[in-house]
């Protein structure tokens, strides 16, 4: 009879999540009501709160899969355990946010001009609310934000105490370090804020963390690589067009580009070492700044967000070996020579997708758009023909097509962005969209302390043996 009622429960929540799938998906295809982000929050918030407090009492005991001892001493993979609105990943169509696929976000939400790339701040709107917004609210919402960007002194001298020779995430973590002087979130916990009002603080913080956190990275860039001057921002331009003006780069195509880069990069589930540790971290109630400064910290390792830079280095060091002009045949001898050294190719293969990332599709699209004759694009290409069938022969990859960080890096080289070590930064102020969004949802839900258990070889062998 157990079994029985497994099978029921399993059923009736397959069910929930299929309807459930439907209505959403009728949500993401309304117009937003006439409401600013905040207020469509608040109206929602309480809904929500329902919701989960319905899923908790009917299908609280319904399971999700079986642990093994694989997923345990395999870094989790496979393993569901987290609670991650904004965005869900599935192994072979990639990418959904609230819903939408990569392709359906840049048909339907606003851009900077028609058939643009969308506008980092549509999204945004959408990863809180699951809702596609008007132009008007995309504008609104981006004057909000360009109104919050003021950094104070003091996170530029926090910066500027460090060697100009650290790492670049070394610097921008700093930054945002030094934000956390004004948390609201902070002060109003120590003010006996009630546990139902913390999203509200929460969304203070997030949206300031989020608006200045392009200011600061500008500032890292200008500070290592340039003169050091401050650019400021432009009131006319957006979020993304602002935040490659700021580095300097004012093409209108690198402002289209750095549209797409903040929206491809924002979210990618909460599996992901800076999700997770976003997630992780913010569940301690400890603050937005100080959250996604940890965030970062995980997305500057180069088995995450340090892996767009070595993408470049690594096309590069074939360009210096090989030529410009480098044969099919010469490519192969290459790849098979970095990994006979030990080494991966840098680009392809992921931790959950088990097709072509669709972040490399829609980055190859712009780049057949706006730079078809590229050099470095054109070698990109070949390795996107030559690598997967290379990585399938060894017989121990499961997915060898290539991911968001094969293409990054040679967009931005074109448009003279050159510096990889830098690249990561990129990929941080993208990232905290995405986990910004879910943190306040965490707080608008009051999910609690992550607390797994952890277990040792020796527990693993005696209790195993005993269950055989």
């Amino acid at each position: 009879m157990a079994f029985f009622r497994s099978v029921t429960a399993l059923s009736r929540l397959r069910s929930r999540v299929s309807n459930l799938s439907n209505s959403v998906r009728w949500l993401q295809m309304q117009s937003s009501a006439d409401l600013d982000l905040h207020s469509q929050l608040k109206e929602m918030i309480p809904e929500q709160q329902e919701r989960l407090k319905k899923v908790k009492s009917e299908l609280g005991k319904a399971q999700l899969g079986n642990i093994t001892v694989d997923m345990v001493i395999g870094g989790m993979r496979g393993m569901t355990g987290l609670l991650w609105e904004t965005s869900l990943l599935d192994p072979d169509e990639g990418i959904r946010f609230r819903g939408l696929s990569i392709p359906e976000c840049q048909k339907l939400l606003p851009a900077a001009k028609p058939d643009g790339e969308p506008l980092p701040e549509g999204l945004l709107w959408l990863l809180l609310t699951g809702k596609v917004p008007s132009k008007e609210q995309v504008d609104g919402l981006s004057k909000e934000l360009r109104d919050r960007a003021t950094v104070p002194d003091y996170v530029y001298k926090a910066i500027d105490a460090l060697p100009v020779t650290a790492h670049p995430m070394t610097q921008f973590a700093s930054g945002v370090m030094a934000l956390q002087v004004q948390s609201e979130f902070q002060e109003a916990y120590e003010k006996g804020i009630h546990k139902s009002k913390y999203w509200e603080p929460t969304y203070e913080d997030s949206l300031n963390l989020i608006a200045r956190v392009p200011v600061v990275a500008a500032y890292v860039y200008q500070r290592i690589y340039k003169d050091g001057k401050i650019i400021p921002k432009d009131d006319s331009l957006d979020y993304g067009g602002n935040f490659s003006h700021m580095l300097g780069f004012d093409d209108p195509k690198m402002l289209e580009l750095m549209r797409l880069y903040v929206t491809i990069h924002s979210d990618h589930e909460g599996g992901n070492v800076s999700a997770h540790t976003g997630h992780l971290v913010a569940s301690a109630l400890s603050d937005p700044y100080l959250s996604f400064a940890a965030a970062l910290n995980g997305l500057a390792g180069p088995l995450h967000g340090l892996a767009n830079q070595e993408v470049l280095l690594w096309i590069k060091s074939v360009v210096d070996e090989c030529g410009e002009n480098v044969t099919t045949e010469q490519l192969k001898d290459y790849v098979w020579k970095t990994l006979n050294s030990g080494k991966v190719v840098p680009g392809f293969g992921h931790g959950v997708l088990r097709k072509t990332d669709p972040r490399y599709t829609c980055q190859r699209e712009f780049a057949l758009k706006h730079l078809p004759d590229d050099p470095l694009f054109q070698l990109v290409s070949k390795l996107f023909e030559v690598v997967p069938p290379i990585l399938t022969k060894l017989g121990k990859v499961k997915n060898p097509w290539p991911n968001v960080d094969a293409h990054s890096g040679v967009l931005l080289n074109h448009f003279g962005l050159a510096e990889a070590r830098y690249y990561t930064v990129l990929f941080g102020v993208s990232r905290s969209l995405g986990i910004c969004s879910q943190l306040i949802w965490d707080r608008a839900l009051g999910l609690p302390l992550e607390r797994p258990k952890s277990v040792t070889l020796d527990w693993i062998e005696k209790n195993c043996k005993k269950a055989a």
